[in-house]
């Protein structure tokens, strides 16, 4: 597994190193010390990683400029961002701006590691701040439903295996321009299908679907099939 650390603090960087390789040895991690040494790393083609671990606050492109930035740079990796500031406004701005999870730096680095598995197993960590405040005020308009059972899943939706795909695209911040392409559709039904999928949830944005997802250890494992 190759992880790219993208921090301006070393000891941050050295923390978060040692921790991935005391639970795998063969880890390969690269490091930068802020967005534009980021960028220059993810160019070069030897530099692919399988996760990108991202601080908000870098010295030359600090917030939401870097976290898109460095998903433009390298799409088909996930983004977990790690920050000082872990209040609901930048977790839930973070993860509607296409971050895979959000872990403060407070976090026990065991804890750490099992929300990184998640995110490469397919699924999105959110802090249980989050989550346990998405408990106690479901959005507007919102229904009580038995679909959010974890034992149900996504399969209980109701979704066909397109709606799915768009899903799984949607929660990977991809606009709808890119996955109508992905998928071969026209974007009024990357429209259609997405918000099919948010009604099945009962939620009404990419963000609360992200919430929904993470609340019920529901992974967007796989890939879309051509056709």
């Amino acid at each position: 597994m190759k992880v790219l650390i993208v921090d301006d603090h070393p000891l941050i960087r050295t923390g978060v190193k040692a921790m991935l390789c005391r639970h795998d040895a063969d880890c390969d991690v690269i490091e930068a010390p802020d967005c534009a040494s980021a960028l220059a790393l993810l160019s070069d083609g030897r530099n692919v990683p399988d996760l990108i671990l991202l601080d908000l606050n870098l010295p030359d492109c600090a917030g939401l400029a870097a976290l898109d930035a460095v998903r433009t740079a390298s799409p088909n990796a996930p983004v977990v961002v790690l920050s000082a500031a872990d209040d609901r406004s930048t977790i839930l701005d973070a993860l509607n701006g296409g971050a895979m999870g959000f872990i403060p730096k407070t976090m026990n680095p065991d804890l750490v590691w099992s929300a990184l598995g998640l995110v490469l197993a397919g699924g999105i960590y959110v802090p249980h701040t989050v989550i346990n405040e998405q408990k106690a005020a479901p959005p507007p308009g919102s229904r009580t439903s038995t679909t959010t059972d974890k034992s149900a899943g996504l399969a209980s939706l109701g979704l066909t295996d397109r709606q799915v795909d768009t899903l799984r695209m949607l929660v990977k911040g991809l606009p709808n321009k890119t996955i109508a392409r992905n998928l071969g559709i026209s974007e009024a039904t990357v429209k259609v299908y997405v918000s099919a999928a948010l009604r099945a949830m009962n939620v009404t944005s990419r963000t609360q679907a992200v919430i929904w997802l993470a609340r019920n250890d529901i992974g967007l494992e796989g890939g879309a099939n051509s056709g």
